[in-house]
């Protein structure tokens, strides 16, 4: 930053974006070739190079934004948009799901029985987990709003409980979710409702995985002092993620679990 001119972060080259994507290739193809011949070695070796690069990858940047400098008021007003705009890919994301989902319901055709959920169908019970699962999520998006408000007023050791709280309800809300589809009275291969269901779900449940890992490294940046009242926008990304996915889960019991059943 010393020879610069501008505020900008002219980023260094970087090796990550081709390992990231060398380690995708190969977890595709090990993915079809588990599924047709039950070898899970490319797999597992796309695994490992996929968490390898996240991990040096994020320690390139945390270096960059928390001991460079080089996060500066300029760089993060991008790393907002930038966020944002990944946000609004997410929704269009799962939009796809919902249309397919609506599409199916709205208009059940005479090969579903003419009804929804299709004849020979037992939905879950939406009062059952599903409702805890709600209650756990909108608990774990008070805490984390919590959290980002202690950061901003400078008081560490609230922030860190919050944090820890926010990462165990998400945990704990997986876990849920998994006894859930382990007592399912239908599997993904009953029709569309079991392919719109678990598809939708599924992928909400990784999402959640997804952030609950986002919050786990902003828990440990945050112990390590990394974080000040004024430049903390990894934990505040990791923020709006969970908020996300906290507005995600209610459209999404809303419609599979309430009006869907």
């Amino acid at each position: 930053m010393a020879h610069q001119a501008h505020a900008y972060h002219m980023v260094n080259p970087s090796p990550w974006p081709l390992t990231g994507a060398v380690a995708a290739l190969l977890m595709t193809a090990g993915l079809a070739i588990w599924f047709h011949f039950h070898v899970t070695t490319l797999m597992n070796l796309g695994l490992v190079l996929l968490l390898l690069t996240m991990y040096q990858w994020w320690r390139d940047i945390v270096r960059e934004g928390t001991f460079q400098g080089h996060h500066t008021p300029p760089v993060q007003k991008g790393l907002r948009c930038g966020m944002a705009l990944f946000i609004t890919s997410e929704v269009f994301f799962f939009l796809g799901f919902f249309w397919a989902f609506y599409h199916s319901s709205l208009a059940p055709t005479p090969d579903l029985g003419g009804c929804w959920p299709p004849t020979g169908i037992s939905p879950i019970d939406p009062f059952g987990v599903p409702l805890l699962n709600t209650a756990v999520l909108l608990a774990s998006g008070a805490t984390i709003t919590w959290c980002h408000h202690s950061i901003i007023e400078g008081d560490r050791k609230p922030a860190i409980q919050a944090l820890i709280l926010t990462i165990l309800l998400g945990f704990y809300f997986t876990f849920l979710q998994g006894l859930e589809y382990y007592e399912a009275p239908f599997t993904i291969a009953d029709g569309v409702y079991g392919s719109t269901f678990f598809v939708t779900t599924g992928f909400h449940g990784l999402h959640v995985i997804i952030g609950s890992t986002f919050l786990a490294v902003c828990l440990v940046r945050l112990i390590q002092f990394h974080f000040t009242s004024e430049h903390h926008f990894g934990l505040e990304a990791a923020a709006w993620y969970w908020h996300f996915v906290d507005v995600v889960w209610l459209l999404l019991y809303v419609s599979l679990y309430w009006w869907g059943s």
